[in-house]
This record gives C-alpha cells, structure tokens and sequence, in this order.
C-alpha cells in the first residue's frame, strides 16, 4: 500500500471507527448463550452490564476486549503511518465507533473501556492514571459509573502537567463524551437511585 494512502485521514478514520465499533460485550454474550445484552439491566453493551448476566469471565473479556480495540486502532497508526499524527486520529475514532456503532443503529457503549486503552497506547501515564482513579474510585463509591467518570476527567491532567497540551485537549474531549453518555447515571447518583456493583439494576 502506498505511503500517500497509509497516512491519509480519511484512511485512518475509517479503520479507526470501524474496528472501534465492534460490540464485543454483545458478541460475547450471545456467543455464550446470553442473549442480547441490549436487553439486560440497562441495556448497555459494556462491562457493567454484561456483569448482569452473572459471568464474570465475560464481563472481564469484554473489559479487555473494549480496551484493546481502543489500543489497537493507535498501535496499528502508529506502525503503518509513523511519526503522523494517525495514531491519534484512529484512536479518537475507535472511540467514536465504540460510543457510535453504526451496527446497532449508533447507539453503542459509554466509552470508559476504550478510552482506557486509547490512553495507555496515545500516552501511557495518562492511561495509568485513568486506570488507578477509575479502580480507586470504584473501591471507595461502589459506583461503577462514579468510577467511570472519574477516572476519564482525571486523565487529561497528566500531559496538562507535562506540558503535552494536544494529548491534554485529546483527552478532555474524550471525557466530555463520557460525561454526556453518563448522563442518566449522573441523574440517578444525584437522586440517590444508582445501584451499586453488584446490583442487577447497576446502570
């Protein structure tokens, strides 16, 4: 493939979004006999509510899965279009296809796996960050949403810091995304209805 097509946009959008839309927690769950986890609990496709099923090991390949598509739009970029920009433009994407599949009719997951593994590939102390913050605050709520949210508004702090003012911006837009797709969650925490982990009614 020609160097001119490896490093165009266009090009990097598209794989980005596409490999970022897989819907891995719903392939899983129906692989594994589950049914559609579209109508489970809250109707989500990510970790938490593949959680609901009560399969742990699903729930966790779904994490690893979500996180890994994420990394692997960045990686991918980064190997085939060296020292661009790609790398970034696919992973903002992959995020995007997460949050957006157009397989589901755009209606896709809240985006905290991938932006996870996003992070760890773009710029691993911020993924670090992410991740210590989203366990930490998971731990201390029991609040998988609180987490969630969390660790994606502490993570544009570590290039802010740094200096790193385009991964900081990257970031910060990253978790505006997460905040709008919390928004029923954020109703519910101030109402003093989210379930806890654990909980079958866990949104």
């Amino acid at each position: 493939m020609e160097a001119s097509l490896l490093q165009s946009v266009w090009l990097w959008i598209a794989a980005g979004y596409l490999l970022g839309s897989i819907p891995f927690g719903l392939l899983l769950t129906v692989a594994a006999g589950g049914g559609d986890i579209r109508k489970i609990g809250s109707g989500n496709i990510g970790t938490t509510n593949v959680l609901r099923t009560g399969r742990k090991g699903l729930a966790a390949a779904t994490l690893i899965l979500d996180a890994g598509k994420g990394a692997a739009a960045v990686l991918l970029a980064r190997h085939f279009a060296p020292d661009t920009n790609m790398d970034v433009v696919a992973g903002i994407a992959a995020f995007i296809g997460h949050l957006y599949p157009v397989w589901l009719g755009f209606k896709g997951g809240k985006g905290v796996a991938t932006m996870l593994g996003v992070a760890l590939a773009v710029y691993w102390p911020a993924g670090l960050v992410f991740a210590v913050v989203w366990v930490a605050a998971m731990l201390i709520t029991r609040y998988s949403s609180a987490g969630g949210m969390a660790a994606a508004v502490a993570t544009p702090i570590p290039p802010l810091v740094q200096g790193n003012y385009s991964h900081a911006a990257m970031f910060f837009g990253m978790a505006l995304f997460v905040l709008v797709k919390h928004a029923d969650n954020i109703a519910r925490l101030r109402a003093g209805t989210e379930s806890k982990i654990g909980a079958k009614t866990d949104g």
